[in-house]
Parts: structure tokens; C-alpha cells; sequence
């Protein structure tokens, strides 16, 4: 019994060692297997443990356990998410900054909600943050359209070379934010006016790989405007049937004064009778565009099941 109770106690301090060992940090970069940790004493570089890789990925934004050993480090354990992105990979952020050029490439608003749509399923936060006012001749149409988020309650914000960007900034402030949008649609310029000390790596990038190219392979968290943003690979196209849309209508803002009002509680807004929120569009008070892209996503998705 006293062989059993010393096990015991040695086992006891043995953890005790190892917990006071243990430190905290947020995942800012992952490149390869190399992991970069930051926290307000250190930033360092570590790999997951064998066993961690097959329970729970880390991704970019996680907070996690570490520990030195030796000469390096070791990542023991995923804190839990408050959020996830699937495409970027990234978890534990605030607001999701929907970079939507207007022309090069040109305004899609079919692609515009099906991004708001995409972070609205993993609980983040969608802004709207239009780019390249200045290369359209006749932007009337497309601003006119752009109203219509506004009046839903979207967060909207322009940002073009020259400006003080201060409203774009004040939405920064404090928050972590990832950059999300079309290929080309100028997130790394975006971030560049935001942070002159990131420019010069993204034009060095970008030489390298040519124009119309992505010119960000891998998601990292930048410190901008007393937060951290990611910027991200960019893509033209999004899936949706691997998601689970049966609460996609509770993420969209346009259908939330009217979504406990249908006659059905479960009612899909489709082929449903009395639905209040087809009956919100045909008045013209619902954006046409956002239920367009609503009815497809759910009745592809239906098609899979």
C-alpha cells in the first residue's frame, strides 16, 4: 500500500511538472508542419504531436497547449473553437471581410452571397468591403444594389488607393478578422494601405507568380490596426453540399423579420404554402438576388441527399 501511495504521489508531481511547463498561444501561421505560436511573451515554432494529427487538426487562429522539449516544441492539445472556417481553414474570429471587387474581376452578386452565406453557416460575422469604385464609369446600378445589403443590415465599407480607409479601420480595431473574395479581388492591396510593412513581401510574391494569379498560398494572421487579419488564398467557386444549410435561413439578415412568421414552423421557403418570406420578395422586400441563391443552394443540397 505504501509502494502504491508513492507511485501515486510521483505520478501526481510528474503532471504538476508538466502543466507548469505547458504555455498557451494562438496558431498565427502554418506552413508545411511548422506551426508559428504567438502569445504576449514569445512567438515560436512547433509541431504537433503524432497522436494530436489523428484526433483534431490545428488550423490557423486556434488557441493551443505547448511545450519545449529540449531544443523544440511540441504541440499537446487544441483549446476549445468558437468558431471554424472550412475554406480558409481557420478558427476563432470575429468578422469575416468579404473582399468584393467591382471590376477585375468584375461584381458578382451571386458569388457575393454565397460567400455571406458560407461565413453566416460557421458563425461569423460578414462585412462587406467593396474594392475598385474608382475603375467604374457608371457605378450607379451596381451601388444601388449594394443598398440593398445596407438596408438588410450589412455592414458595407469601401476602400480604393487614396483613401483614409478610417471606417475600414475602425471595424479592424480589436477584432480578428479574415479577408475572404474572389481571386484578384484585392485583399493583399487591401492590406498593403492597411500595413505598409506587409507591402514589399507581397510584391515579391507576386512577381514571382505572375499577374492574375493568386498571389497568397498559405492563410497567416497579420497584426493591422491593433487586430490580427488573415489574408487568404483566393477561389472563384464555393460548395456547398459537403455543409449542413438545414439552419441557413437563420444566417441570412434579409429573412430574419420574417422567418418565424411562414405558416409552417419548418417550413424551407420553397414549395411551401403561405411562406412569409416568399411573399417578402414578391413585394420587393427581400433582396430577389440573396433568395435566388438561397433556393439553389437548398434544393442542390436536396439533390444530394
Amino acid at each position: 500500500m505504501l509502494e502504491l501511495n508513492m507511485y501515486r504521489k510521483e505520478q501526481t508531481v510528474l503532471l504538476h511538472c508538466i502543466m507548469i511547463n505547458m504555455q498557451q498561444g494562438r496558431i498565427i501561421k502554418i506552413i508545411s508542419n511548422q506551426y508559428t505560436i504567438q502569445n504576449e511573451k514569445e512567438e515560436i515554432i512547433a509541431k504537433p504531436r503524432g497522436k494530436m494529427r489523428q484526433q483534431q487538426t490545428p488550423v490557423v487562429g486556434d488557441f493551443v497547449e505547448y511545450e519545449k522539449i529540449e531544443d523544440s516544441y511540441r504541440i499537446h492539445k487544441v483549446l476549445p473553437r468558437t468558431n471554424r472556417l472550412l475554406r480558409p481553414a481557420i478558427a476563432n474570429v470575429d468578422q469575416a471581410l468579404i473582399v468584393t471587387s467591382l471590376k477585375d474581376p468584375d461584381y458578382s452578386c451571386h458569388l457575393l452571397n454565397r460567400l455571406i452565406f458560407l461565413v453566416g453557416l460557421a458563425g461569423v460575422k460578414p462585412v462587406i468591403c467593396v474594392t475598385k469604385l474608382d475603375l467604374l464609369e457608371d457605378p450607379e446600378e451596381i451601388l444601388a444594389d449594394l443598398e440593398k445589403y445596407k438596408k438588410a443590415g450589412y455592414d458595407v465599407v469601401f476602400s480604393n488607393p487614396g483613401s483614409d480607409d478610417r471606417e475600414l479601420q475602425e471595424i479592424l480595431n480589436g477584432k480578428v478578422s479574415v479577408l475572404c473574395g474572389q481571386s484578384g479581388a484585392g485583399k493583399s492591396s487591401l492590406l498593403n494601405r492597411l500595413n505598409p510593412d506587409f507591402e514589399l513581401q507581397t510584391q515579391a510574391i507576386s512577381k514571382a507568380l505572375g499577374r492574375g494569379k493568386h498571389t497568397t498560398r498559405y492563410c497567416q494572421l497579420h497584426p493591422v490596426c491593433d487586430g490580427l487579419v488573415a489574408d487568404t488564398p483566393g477561389f472563384s467557386s464555393l460548395d456547398f453540399t459537403r455543409l449542413d444549410t438545414s439552419h441557413l435561413d437563420a444566417c441570412i439578415l434579409d429573412f430574419k423579420p420574417y422567418i418565424h412568421t411562414c405558416r409552417f414552423k419548418d417550413c424551407k421557403h420553397l414549395n411551401e404554402p403561405d411562406c412569409s418570406i416568399k411573399e417578402a420578395v414578391n413585394k420587393g422586400e427581400i433582396n430577389a438576388s440573396i433568395y435566388e441563391d438561397y433556393k439553389n443552394i437548398m434544393e442542390e443540397r436536396g439533390k444530394k441527399l
